[in-house]
């Protein structure tokens, strides 16, 4: 079974599930998991796990994503997308300097009201069945994040830009509510996902590559292992008398690990490399023999390693 991290460029007319499916047959594993869904038009960046880095699923979904869209003025849709029926049409009356000014609007914290077409749930029904049954229903706004966000090019009707975002943010609600501020409507006429996380645009390989790769038995280059994927966090080691502690997946405490107060104060351990900046006080948990077993949190209050993601079995 292969483990870690693929990065997947879907490409337009898959659905997010499609690329899974299709990674299954290639490379004869079920045990595959995608990990932020992008629409069936839209392209771009999607990290898939395999094998044990499945249990990275919700973690990486987590991460923040970049995008670059294309806003088009003056047409509203029922999936504020060009996709969807034509709901109302304007001639885009707005000047350069209006658009800007409206897009700019909506960097840093942002309500959002969650589009009808889409996979959330209310009272145990997907709000796209709802609306393919013409039904709307009431979404309570979510709030978002719009870390940046750039006009890299305008055209009319057209508006190329860039935004980072939050986990959660609607691309296609947010054309459609700064066409609503600009008072001619809009709706979001292509979308590529650049980043998501430490995955990029650039390195990402499309399924028909993935499939010659693996072909030729050289994949695993392009795979991101478990262990690489918490490179940010630091390493700990147990002693070789808590190696069963941690094997299986008990919690831990100060003296369960050599050198722990030598190590908090200079950052080393005896014999080992520098280590690198944590992460909330998460840390890699290696055995005594230098094997990755899985991550760990400090505890503060209780002064001791609660396990958090374990990568041991299959």
């Amino acid at each position: 079974m292969v483990d870690g991290v693929l990065n997947i460029y879907k490409e337009k007319g898959y659905t997010s599930h499609d690329v899974v499916a299709k990674l299954r047959g290639i490379l004869h594993q079920k045990k595959i998991g995608h990990t932020g869904t992008l629409d069936p038009e839209a392209e771009g960046v999607l990290p898939v796990c395999l094998g044990k880095a499945t249990r990275l699923c919700d973690m990486l979904t987590d991460n923040t994503k970049t995008y670059r869209a294309v806003l088009l003025l003056g047409r509203e849709t029922d999936t504020q997308d060009a996709t969807g029926q034509t709901v109302s049409e304007r001639e885009p009356e707005v000047t350069e300097e209006a658009v800007r000014e409206a897009v700019m609007s909506f960097a840093g914290d942002y309500d959002q009201i969650p589009p009808m077409y889409s996979a959330l749930k209310v009272d145990g029904k997907k709000l796209y069945e709802l609306a393919r049954a013409g039904k709307v229903v009431e979404r309570q706004p979510r709030p978002v994040v719009i870390h940046e966000i750039l006009v890299d090019h305008i055209c009319l009707p057209r508006v190329t830009m860039t935004v980072c975002c939050s986990k959660g943010t609607y691309i296609r609600t947010l054309c459609h509510d700064i066409g609503r501020k600009l008072g001619c409507g809009g709706c979001m006429e292509a979308l590529v996902r650049t980043r998501a996380g430490r995955f990029r645009l650039e390195d990402s390989l499309k399924l028909s590559q993935v499939e010659s790769l693996w072909g030729q038995g050289s994949l695993g280059q392009h795979i991101v292992s478990i262990e690489e994927m918490f490179s940010g966090y630091r390493k700990l080691r147990t002693r070789k008398e808590a190696d069963v502690l941690v094997r299986n997946g008990n919690p831990l405490k100060a003296e369960d690990l050599p050198l722990w107060g030598t190590w908090e104060q200079t950052g080393e351990w005896a014999g080992e490399e520098t280590c690198q900046a944590g992460t909330d006080r998460y840390y890699r948990l290696y055995d005594s023999d230098g094997h990755f077993m899985g991550i760990y949190r400090w505890e503060e209050g209780k002064s001791r390693l609660m396990p958090w993601k374990m990568f041991l079995g299959g």
